[in-house]
């Protein structure tokens, strides 16, 4: 089922796991999609495989190159939609064994907490800075950030991903009370569990819990895009209880 209506889409970190899973969901429906990547070769590649997809080159920590990739998306594009708030790197790149062998936040090397919440936290706020006043000024938008279950955020050995994870959540939250009544809205989304991506190692999983796939977030990122989500602002959606949370919205309405 297609969208209906033209639709274009800047996903950052759109090159693997939640990104590319929503940016083919987005491009199969439809949606004239641009994704990022730090590399502009990988994206590239990435983006030769989805229906009507574009490539741009950016890194979310640095001003200048988030600049010039929105100014390329909004060029490219003929204007951004909707802005889904992606790049992420987790703890493998502070600690390859968090799962198995926890640091205390003490031994955190600084250099690996300034990168991680450098890219979860100020990169968002980074790309989300530079979009909206286009959006505000072409009368609306739709900005989607994404997050994490809420044990990372208060579970040993995961400093600094849970704190870049909380603090992405209370930016958007404020971000969408920023933005109330003005056309552009901001809602949160987030997978619901343990997720295969690079970001966790398959052996890692604990025993009896099973780990999702990125293609949980196809269904709500592409009803976010919808018309029937024209108005929807400052919500929480849970994408592995997408479809009961549909129900009871619906029911309340």
């Amino acid at each position: 089922m297609g969208l209906g209506y033209p639709m274009k889409v800047l996903v950052t970190g759109g090159t693997s796991g939640l990104g590319l899973a929503m940016a083919s969901a987005l491009a199969t429906v439809g949606a004239t999609v641009a994704l990022t990547g730090r590399s502009g070769r990988r994206a590239s590649a990435v983006a030769a495989e989805l229906p009507g997809a574009v490539s741009i080159e950016m890194d979310v920590r640095d001003e200048s190159s988030v600049a010039r990739a929105v100014d390329q998306a909004w060029s490219r594009l003929g204007g951004i939609d909707m802005l889904v708030n992606n790049a992420g790197i987790g703890m493998r790149t502070v600690n390859p064994r968090f799962m198995t062998h926890p640091q205390g936040f003490w031994e955190v090397p600084v250099d690996g907490f300034r990168a991680v919440i450098e890219t979860n936290l100020t990169g968002y706020f980074l790309v989300a800075r530079e979009v909206t006043p286009r959006m505000l000024a072409a009368g609306g938008g739709r900005i989607v950030n994404v997050s994490v279950s809420d044990s990372t955020m208060h579970r040993a050995g995961f400093v600094p991903y849970g704190p870049s994870r909380a603090g992405s959540e209370s930016l958007s939250r404020i971000m969408a009370a920023d933005l109330r009544d003005t056309g552009v809205t901001v809602n949160l989304l987030l997978p619901g569990g343990p997720t295969v991506t690079g970001m966790l190692p398959l052996d890692t999983v604990p025993e009896g819990r099973e780990s999702l796939e990125p293609t949980v977030m196809g269904p709500p990122i592409v009803w976010l895009a919808s018309a029937d989500a024209v108005g929807v602002h400052d919500e929480r959606i849970v994408a592995v209880e997408f479809e009961g949370w549909l129900r009871d919205r619906n029911g309340r309405r």
